[in-house]
């Protein structure tokens, strides 16, 4: 009967174990954008990159409240997660160029695999978003915003993703959206809760 008891309490702690966020890692922000960070708020995510395709390092910041693990309801208040479009400039500050709360999911809009956001990507004028959750069925979503030099500011480009089975991995089915489903979205319009 011991035995029992112990084997269920170790399968609570495991499951238990499983199923709480892990702990967000201290990003590291150099001095000159932590006027950039919002009162309440801690940095997710700083992704250097070029952003403009310009002679200067420009950057994605990501940012979280907190104590979001607490306040966040994926259903009827999800706690939004800033992300602002930061500008190098020649004297080696920056600039914010654009700012959205509607790109980057929620801390329990993941499902059971917890925190969705997997980070973010930058190459040559181009920025995604990237995520990854569910449970039994899995998902990943990539949402790509393209930078448009004429207007100086970032369109989405592509949206997309995959869905698949966590065990029969043969029925991944694909789904991309461009812009010829969406049309001309700006960064700052665009709603991932949508």
């Amino acid at each position: 009967m011991r035995l029992y008891h112990y084997f269920i309490i170790l399968l609570t702690g495991i499951s238990t174990h499983i199923m709480a966020q892990e702990p967000k890692i201290e990003v590291s922000v150099p001095v000159n954008m932590k006027q950039f960070i919002l009162k309440g708020y801690n940095v997710l995510d700083l992704t250097k990159g070029d952003l403009n395709k310009d002679a200067y390092p420009d950057a994605v910041m990501v940012l979280y409240k907190k104590g979001e693990e607490k306040t966040s309801d994926v259903i009827d208040h999800p706690e939004k997660r800033p992300l602002l479009v930061l500008i190098g400039q020649a004297n080696n500050t920056y600039k914010l160029a654009a700012y959205s709360d509607n790109a980057v999911y929620c801390v329990d809009c993941g499902g059971q695999m917890g925190d969705p956001f997997t980070g973010i990507t930058i190459k040559n004028g181009y920025f995604s978003v990237e995520h990854y959750g569910g449970s039994g069925w899995r998902w990943t979503r990539i949402i790509t915003f393209k930078y448009a030099p004429a207007e100086k500011a970032w369109f989405l480009y592509k949206d997309g993703g995959e869905h698949f089975h966590a065990i029969s991995h043969e029925e991944v089915k694909t789904q991309v959206k461009t812009v010829k489903d969406f049309g001309k979205v700006p960064f700052e319009k665009f709603d991932i809760y949508k």
